[in-house]
Formats: structure tokens, sequence, C-alpha cells
């Protein structure tokens, strides 16, 4: 089963002028010893309150824990 994730940081200045397509990372092809490192490199280059669509191939449960550690998240899933 594939998910796709969209995790969205907190905050933002709220003015709606940085509104773009969220960029999507597709984990399948990475290999799994560097998949984590891939999304948090990721995820700290989107600004805060922008949003990264993540698919993975499972419900990366540890991931987002990890990732709600670094920054408040807020996380939707896309069908």
């Amino acid at each position: 089963m594939t998910n796709n994730i969209e995790i969205k940081t907190a905050g933002g200045c709220g003015c709606g002028g940085h509104d773009a397509e969220a960029p999507v990372l597709d984990v399948r092809p990475i290999p799994h010893a560097i998949r984590h490192a891939t999304v948090f490199g990721a995820f700290d280059a989107i600004a805060p309150g922008q949003a990264l669509v993540l698919i993975a191939p499972h419900n990366p449960l540890p991931l987002l824990g990890q990732l709600a550690e670094r920054a408040r998240i807020d996380v939707q899933y896309l069908v």
C-alpha cells in the first residue's frame, strides 16, 4: 500500500503570497538506509507554514513522530 501524506509545518506569515504547490518527495526508490535523512533534508528546506507531500510505501508513523519532535506539524493523508 502506498501512502500519500501532506506534512505542513506550523507558522508562516499568513499573507498567502507564498502559496506555491507543495513539493512532492517519493521515497519509494530511495534506499531504506538513507530514507529518513532524505526526508529530514527536504523537511528542513521548506519554509514555516509550507507543506511537503511525502509518498511512502507504508504509513511512516515513526518518521512522523521524529518530524513532530523537530517542529510542530500538521499531517493529512491524501487520497
